[in-house]
């Protein structure tokens, strides 16, 4: 297998480029290598696909990180830092966060934080980000997403004892947790509650630890699970698909899986919400005479036809040729920019044949804009 270029060489940019850089060389090689325009270049296919995938890259903050770390060796699996375990789970929780509050505050909070500890939680959640094509954001898809989620550890069913063993009810606190001690102040003496120092305020103590788990209850696994992307997202949109989180604690639900999305630009159209606008260039004659037109839309080219004296610049609309609008009915519409192209290089033959329809099409006042143009100017000289 042939060695990966760098990905900034591909897109011809330095590593310090911007997000903007970035999108503008990515645009402007997709142009250069698209399939449509090389029906059966393999070479140009290839590069097509080099350029797209150093664009999903270096186009996602997170990635882009991982990669300019560790160069391609960060997709690779095994790698250490990229695809791997995030978010906002852990084996931490929030029955933590309880135990330092005592420390500080000294319990005495009737036992709350021993409830917590042991009562059903919710899992952590899970951060991804993914890159879709422009048209998989229009209509929709599904993914096939690797990901590393905690659960509860199969051998011993999240006890973290060993199989064929059972967690021991702490006899120091009997279960609670917490223990209660006196103090005496100035005031006289006082009772209070402190996390129980024998068990940690587990209420249990594990004799035999799981030789899978190392007690903990919980292990990290690799899932490739499918999602479904939803047809008319857009750059940026934040996904979250419910329970596919971290398992959850104690019986507690799974948590979520927040799904990061970013489209890459195309070659052609760009949008603006639920529209699609590009640009289509047109010859003089097709302009000055009108012109039946194949302009390609998301579904496919349709036909349009302009009339004759089209000027450069004008917007026409297909309506109902955007993007479908997210979780809701209809769709946007398309705009279409015609571009009027100049020639250049014109032969002697050509130019004389222009000048003599220049000449013509002046003579008879055919062109409007420019007789009142230099009709304003007469104007404001004269006064």
């Amino acid at each position: 297998m042939a060695e990966k270029r760098d990905y900034y060489e591909v897109l011809g940019l330095s590593k310090g480029a911007s997000d903007d850089e970035i999108k503008k060389a990515y645009r402007s090689l997709a142009k250069k290598y698209h399939p449509d325009l090389h029906p059966g270049d393999k070479e140009a296919e290839a590069r097509f696909k080099e350029v797209s995938e150093a664009y999903e890259v270096l186009s996602d903050e997170n990635k882009r990180a991982q990669y300019d770390q560790f160069g391609h060796a960060a997709f690779e699996q095994g790698a250490g830092g990229y695809g791997g375990y995030g978010g906002f789970g852990g084996f931490g929780d929030m029955g933590d966060i309880g135990s330092i509050f005592e420390s500080f505050f000294g319990g005495g909070f009737g036992g709350a934080t021993a409830q917590s500890r042991n009562a059903p939680r919710k899992g952590g959640n899970i951060s991804r980000s993914i890159t879709i094509s422009f048209e998989e954001a229009a209509f929709g898809c599904k993914k096939q997403l690797d990901v590393v989620m905690i659960e509860n550890c199969p051998e011993c069913g999240g006890s973290g004892a060993k199989k064929g063993t059972s967690p021991e009810t702490c006899s120091e606190c009997h279960g609670t947790g917490q223990v209660r001690y006196q103090q005496r102040t100035p005031f006289g003496t006082m009772a209070s509650m402190r996390t129980c120092s024998k068990c940690g305020g587990a209420g249990r103590i594990i004799r035999t630890p799981c030789p899978n788990c190392g007690g903990t209850g919980r292990i990290k696994r690799n899932r490739s699970i499918e999602v479904t992307i939803p047809a008319g997202v857009d750059d940026g949109h934040t996904r979250i698909l419910r329970g596919l989180g971290d398992s959850g604690i104690n019986g507690g639900p799974s948590g979520d899986l927040l799904l990061n999305i970013h489209v890459r630009p195309h070659p052609i159209f760009e949008r603006s919400g639920a529209d699609v606008m590009c640009e289509f260039p047109v010859t003089f004659a097709q302009a000055a005479l009108g012109a039946k037109l194949e302009v390609p839309t998301i579904d496919g080219k349709v036909e349009y036809s302009i009339p004759e004296g089209t000027q450069s610049h004008t917007v026409f609309r297909l309506k109902g040729r955007g993007i479908p609008r997210l979780d809701s009915r209809g769709r946007g519409d398309q705009y279409v920019r015609v571009i009027v192209e100049t020639p250049k290089h014109l032969s002697d033959r050509q130019k004389q044949l222009l000048r003599e329809l220049d000449g013509a099409t002046a003579s008879s006042g055919q062109y409007e804009k420019q007789k009142g143009f230099f009709d304003k100017i007469k104007d404001a000289f004269n006064k």
